[in-house]
């Protein structure tokens, strides 16, 4: 018996030890595919040159759609289709920031901020308070913030080395400084961009309004918040604003979708990112990057000829940033149409290099995932520690789906988040690529496991 014992251990081994050199060869050859003759790169200067920023609703965004079917056809897609979604249509228009001192105006580069309400074109002016927190805001009484212009100078924290950790702890005033502000009677707020960057430079992103009061809300960056803040330790400092924004209602737009179809199941695995941007920049980073990592990984399947088990499905996202009506419905659709998914990846953190992936998954699933960590440390990728996923995927981890977002290096991300720096030569090519290159990696395992 103890022979026997012995032998099927052995046995276990060797098969498993076949199995790790295998999935290691699969793992050199899709890396050097993707290093070689990836379309990623040439995509997005495709996408961002010729399209540019797409913000939901616009006519870029419809652009992109045929773009975006286009390129998944390319790819060696199965199927190609685009699925309805309803999203809000927000504009910026034309928009100004002055301050006053000494009796001079002085324009100040700013950004709207989105979905915020503006000024209808009229000058709203009044003077400026500042305060460092929203704990010290709650302090002012109604009496004190009537009728003036509330600037919140929280600084991005530089303390954190996970700068994800940092917009996390910072976004609260982009998301809130309206609506605390017209609470007490203010007439608009203006906040210290979320950028880990010491620049001039503004960045815009999705802002909420909590009640029905709904008053402008602008960012500045952090040098011009630093001098501001400096003005008014010395006196008296008026603002005026004048600004076109504001929502449009709604309209109807699509995401798209692509698939390869399963050898041995419909059972879905799902690679995505959202295609709409800010209305500024090109929105390379976020998140044309994700974009053309998720179709990188189709196209690598089908070049290397990788007989996948489960549908593999490329789904780019309408209306993340401001509204999440793509992932909303994506799920939605998915559950009306009883599809089984078996595990859902996002990409949009970014395109710099990989250096790990988070798991919002139960543990085994988790632990199972951890269990490859040795096949990706060759690639640079290390960390598997993360819990959370893409906000584009709540939606499916609601319904009990495993999911995942890539992790990229983020040190620079948050300096043109959101931002007209968010352009295509802030991408580098191997990085891109390297990034596609781990997508494809993790989908390859989970496919051949799971």
């Amino acid at each position: 018996m103890k022979k026997i014992i012995s032998m099927a251990l052995l046995l276990a081994g060797v098969t498993a030890y076949s199995q790790i050199k295998e999935d290691s060869v699969q793992f050199a050859r899709i890396s050097t595919e993707i290093l070689n003759n990836g379309k990623a790169y040439t995509e997005l200067r495709d996408l961002t040159k010729n399209i540019g920023h797409r913000l939901s609703g616009s006519e870029a965004y419809e652009k992109s759609v045929q773009w975006a079917a286009q390129k998944l056809r390319d790819a060696g897609a199965d199927k190609v289709w685009l699925q309805e979604v309803m999203v809000p249509v927000w504009v910026r228009g034309k928009e100004s920031l002055q301050i006053k001192t000494a009796g001079k105006w002085t324009s100040l580069k700013m950004l709207s901020l989105g979905n915020s309400e503006g000024t209808g074109g009229k000058d709203v002016s009044g003077e400026i308070i500042m305060v460092r927190s929203i704990q010290e805001y709650d302090q002012l009484t109604p009496e004190q913030v009537k009728d003036k212009i509330v600037f919140f100078n929280y600084p991005f924290s530089q303390s954190f080395v996970e700068t994800f950790k940092g917009y996390s702890d910072a976004s609260k005033y982009r998301t809130t400084a309206a609506s605390l502000t017209a609470k007490k009677g203010g007439k608009f707020a203006i906040i210290r961009s979320l950028s880990s960057a010491f620049d001039d430079v503004p960045h815009t992103g999705a802002m909420r309004y909590t009640g029905d009061q709904k008053i402008p809300a602008v960012a500045i960056g952090s040098t011009t918040a630093d001098e501001l803040a400096r003005l008014l330790k010395s006196g008296k400092v008026t603002a005026k604003l004048n600004s076109n924004c504001g929502m449009k209602g709604e309209k109807l737009s699509y995401s798209i979708i692509g698939e390869i179809t399963g050898k041995k199941d419909s059972q879905v695995i799902v690679v995505g990112g959202h295609l709409d941007s800010w209305d500024v920049g090109e929105g390379a980073h976020d998140d044309g990057a994700g974009i053309v990592q998720s179709i990188e990984v189709l196209r690598t399947f089908k070049k290397l000829g990788i007989p996948n088990n489960h549908n593999i499905r490329v789904v780019c996202f309408a209306n993340e940033e401001n509204g999440v009506k793509g992932g909303i419905q994506y799920a939605k659709t998915a559950k009306e149409n009883s599809e089984k998914h078996l595990f859902a990846i996002e990409t949009d953190a970014g395109g710099f290099s990989p250096r790990g992936i988070s798991l919002d998954m139960d543990d085994t699933r988790r632990k199972q995932i951890r269990g490859w960590a040795g096949l990706f440390l060759p690639y640079g990728v290390y960390d598997f520690t993360g819990t959370f996923s893409g906000t584009d995927l709540y939606p499916l981890h609601d319904m009990g789906i495993p999911t995942a977002e890539l992790v990229p290096d983020s040190q620079r991300y948050f300096d043109i988040h959101h931002t007209e720096e968010d352009t295509f030569e802030k991408v580098n090519r191997r990085e891109l690529l390297m990034g596609a290159g781990t997508l494809t990696q993790i989908i390859y395992m989970i496919d051949r496991n799971w």
